[in-house]
């Protein structure tokens, strides 16, 4: 028991999450499956010959299934893809660029901004959205619409924010058919929700164990470039936003230039972190050596450090096994708090007094 909170009490959980957090991430395997029989509708007039780059530009929930895909197509595509997090588009966006618009709202002004210059600039132009204006300006433009079902949070849709963009690319030919691939991801994602779903006891579910261990803490999450970067970062924004907590994430190698050094002072703060490193068997040899060597520096200085490796045989399972146990947690460090997950009062109050200007 934590702060009070029994997580074993599964209608404790339930009373936490009015806004349906737990609901949505369980039905993360049905809507991969979905994301992927909506893209397959989708008809493209253009061929990989035609493109020279990729760019998935959003915010949010909405960005990360962009920087997803670019971790996935790394050692897959021949061209680069590239995520745009911005209200303007990089000068060499033009008629050779795949652009994916991608806004679960419709609405980001963002990305409404960088669909404008993109339909200047003469990019291919898909958009991913449930509707609002981009939709509406995407249709009235000619453009293909991904059109994905809405009532859940963005960063509750990664499913329907990845997926279809595996899919377009894949037709047009800068990607391998990933058919088997996400039948692979759907049937792991099922396996994983019976061990980290409310009714399994902490004792057995490692998202409920993780969350005690954050409890109060705050989590710092190491991923390794070209595997688990961006499962890092989606961590740090899930704890972020379900569990209204600060969290911090950073990547090997690069964190042995710089971060690593930043483990003797103050002893008082660093003994508050909880470091969680996030494994793959296809992490570089030497970054593996790395990481073992980095757990001797900074184990004594800071509260726990603990190794979460990926499951599955494919790279999206693999990638999504990880993805789905930081999300299980956030929800439960969420109850640990007495907060419901769902709401952003932050986020809707920024927008809010930028929608009064």
């Amino acid at each position: 028991m934590t702060n009070g909170v029994d997580l074993n009490q599964e209608a404790l959980i339930a009373g936490n999450d009015p806004g349906g957090m737990l609901k949505a991430l369980w039905n993360l395997p049905e809507q991969c499956e979905e994301a992927e029989r909506i893209a397959q509708a989708i008809d493209v007039n253009f061929t990989a010959t035609e493109i020279k780059n990729v760019m998935v530009t959003g915010l949010g929930g909405s960005a990360i299934g962009g920087d997803l895909l670019r971790v996935y197509a790394g050692d897959k595509a021949a061209v680069p893809v590239i995520v745009n997090r911005d209200y303007t588009l990089p000068a060499f966006v033009d008629a050779s660029t795949l652009l994916f618009a991608v806004s679960y709202s419709g609405n980001t002004e963002e990305t409404l901004s960088a669909y404008a210059q993109a339909k200047e600039k003469g990019a291919k132009i898909i958009v991913l959205t449930t509707g609002g204006k981009l939709g509406q300006l995407a249709e009235a433009d000619g453009y293909p619409v991904i059109k994905v079902p809405g009532g859940i949070s963005p960063r509750a849709a990664t499913g329907y924010l990845l997926i279809p963009t595996i899919v377009i690319m894949a037709k047009i030919g800068l990607l391998p058919d990933a058919g088997d691939e996400i039948k692979d991801l759907t049937g792991h994602l099922r396996v994983l929700r019976e061990h980290l779903k409310p009714a399994v006891p902490v004792e057995q579910n490692l998202a409920k164990q993780l969350a005690t261990k954050f409890y109060n803490r705050l989590p710092v999450i190491w991923g390794v470039s070209g595997t688990t970067e961006v499962v890092a970062q989606r961590w740090k924004g899930q704890i972020n936003e379900n569990a209204k907590a600060p969290a911090y994430w950073a990547v090997l190698p690069e964190l042995n230039h710089n971060e690593i050094v930043g483990f003797e002072k103050p002893e008082n703060v660093l003994k508050q972190l909880e470091v969680v490193i996030l494994r793959d068997r296809a992490d570089h040899p030497r970054v593996q050596k790395r990481i073992e060597i980095s757990k001797t520096i900074i184990k004594d200085a800071v509260s726990g450090v603990t190794e979460v490796y990926s499951s599955g045989n494919s790279t999206l399972a693999r990638t999504f096994s990880l993805t789905y146990t930081g999300d299980y947690t956030s929800v439960y460090l969420a109850t640990l708090y007495g907060i419901d997950p769902t709401p952003v009062k932050m986020i809707d109050f920024l927008k809010q007094k930028l929608a009064e200007d």
